[in-house]
């Protein structure tokens, strides 16, 4: 199973830190690594040989628990949006690293992903692959949250906010719950909508936390110049990779705040670096078609 890892926070400036989460492992980085920690365990004292789970075209999810079935003894079965994308598996750096692990994959239309939750449905995959522990999209479920609760350390309990990008709810409810009530949590929606407060409030057990809407660049895996320029320069001043889909986003959102004086003067501020770096080779490809500047790995 997945060993425990902790790392000292990195000093950006006067005012912000970064939690490293990405450095915890190569494949299986920052949140991927917290989320599935105990639904692995729960997969061997439930007797299961396999994994399934789903996700798109660059999935971080998808690429974690490739690896992670193949180092932890577990066979993983990928469900992946979008039929088109079995033609373009070659050039497809997330699939084919998923592959390379032993991923085996069902791809499906659009219309068809829209019910992966639903009884049927799962019923439908045993019936094809046999016995599986189903992991949900992004992997979060009250498990996952549970290994999210292990970001924050005491040493954390210093900062005034705390920050960290949202997907599908997982992380943050995690450092929600593990926060001190007098801390204020910023989420930072790589998606558009407000249907995430009801996702969060399934897990998270205090109120102080805020989503910070502003900073999602068009919606999920979208991305404009000025983004890609924010990544580059971030790393060449800290060398501190960001991804382009989740903490990207975030830094550029808590730097634009600083700058309209958000935060009250003298707050210590923690960013969590939760990963996702391996969709920089996805999001590049896209960068390339629209000629636009690409990010630097």
């Amino acid at each position: 199973m997945l060993k425990d890892v902790q790392f000292e926070n990195i000093r950006v400036d006067n005012q912000v830190f970064i939690k490293p989460e990405y450095m915890t492992h190569q494949f299986i980085s920052g949140n991927k690594y917290r989320k599935l920690k105990y639904n692995l365990i729960e997969a061997k004292n439930q007797n299961h040989d396999t994994l399934l789970t789903f996700g798109g075209a660059f999935s971080n999810h998808i690429a974690a628990t490739a690896y992670a079935g193949k180092i932890c003894g577990f066979n993983t079965i990928g469900v992946i949006r979008g039929e088109e994308l079995v033609h373009e598996m070659k050039s497809n750096p997330t699939l084919t690293f998923a592959k390379s692990c032993g991923m085996q994959f069902h791809f499906i239309d659009r219309e068809a992903y829209r019910k992966k939750n639903e009884n049927d449905f799962l019923e439908d995959l045993k019936s094809k692959f046999g016995s599986f522990y189903t992991l949900p999209e992004g992997g979060t479920n009250a498990l996952a949250v549970k290994g999210c609760e292990e970001i924050l350390m005491p040493e954390d309990q210093q900062f005034d906010y705390i920050c960290v990008c949202v997907g599908t709810g997982g992380t943050i409810s995690g450092i929600i719950n593990s926060s001190r009530n007098d801390q204020k949590i910023l989420g930072f929606p790589a998606l558009k909508g407000d249907f995430l407060k009801a996702d969060i409030r399934k897990f998270a057990h205090q109120q102080n936390w805020e989503l910070i809407a502003d900073y999602h660049f068009g919606g999920y895996a979208k991305i404009k110049p000025e983004l890609v320029t924010f990544i580059n320069e971030f790393k060449q001043k800290t060398n501190i990779p960001l991804d382009p889909v989740y903490t990207g986003k975030m830094m550029f959102g808590i730097y634009d705040l600083l700058a309209k004086n958000y935060f009250p003067r003298d707050s210590r501020i923690l960013a969590i670096h939760t990963g996702g770096l391996q969709g920089i080779l996805g999001m590049n490809q896209r960068l390339r078609r629209k000629n636009m500047p690409l990010i630097k790995e």
